[in-house]
């Protein structure tokens, strides 16, 4: 389980986050959701430990983490995958992979049944691989690390359809393992409330909203959006 309790932070002098505090269940999978500016990506970056909090804690299975550099997190179980579409574009795509699971084949195997798409482009340079393929090695070679919370800024941004709906199956599945929760942070709104179980509408650095994704969520989100 992930909680960030009363988070305070921004960069600087200036604020961007004014007590925001959420929770995502074992197994769960929850959104954000909300415009540019919102303070989605501040957000992840104090869950992850790249932004020092004025104020506020974040709990991973109960233990404080808030004083935990990024890759102690990492060794907790949080894994991150930035916006972008981030890979070592020199390498190739079953390097990028190497990287993380060294001579563990069979991890890499998992992978490659999860994005059945990168098998083809193992030997392909990771710079030369359209931003959805990029996207999904990405999101691999981060599920390598074995987290036990996988945290996922805009994974759709700039993404073809069809790539679109390959992640949100593949979240869909994770979560339904019971193993690995999910915290995603998105503008598509009917990709996030189809992908997680709970949303969290972020506006000005606060939640001003928050529910169950189930009948009539998509349409309130948006509303809610359109003020």
């Amino acid at each position: 389980m992930l909680e960030m309790l009363d988070v305070v932070g921004g960069y600087g002098r200036t604020r961007i986050l004014h007590g925001v505090s959420l929770s995502i269940p074992s197994g769960g999978a929850a959104s954000v959701i909300g415009h540019n500016g919102a303070g989605k990506t501040t957000l992840l970056r104090a869950a992850v430990g790249l932004l020092p909090l004025t104020s506020g804690k974040v709990l991973l299975d109960g233990e404080d983490v808030t004083r935990m550099r990024p890759h102690q997190r990492v060794r907790r179980g949080i894994g991150y995958v930035p916006q972008g579409q981030q890979s070592f574009g020199q390498m190739t795509t079953l390097e990028n992979l190497q990287l993380v699971a060294g001579k563990d084949r069979s991890a890499i195997e998992e992978m490659l049944e999860l994005f059945p798409a990168l098998k083809t482009l193992l030997p392909r340079r990771a710079g030369l691989l359209s931003g959805g393929q990029r996207q999904q090695l990405a999101i691999a070679r981060t599920l390598l690390t074995k987290p036990r919370m996988l945290i996922l800024d805009e994974p759709t941004e700039g993404i073809q359809p069809n790539v679109v709906a390959e992640i949100e199956q593949v979240i869909t599945d994770l979560t339904t393992r019971g193993d690995l929760s999910v915290l995603l942070v998105e503008q598509h709104v009917g990709f996030a409330l189809r992908a997680t179980q709970d949303y969290h509408v972020l506006a000005s650095g606060r939640i001003t909203a928050q529910g169950g994704t189930g009948v009539g969520a998509a349409d309130e989100v948006r509303s809610l959006m359109a003020v």
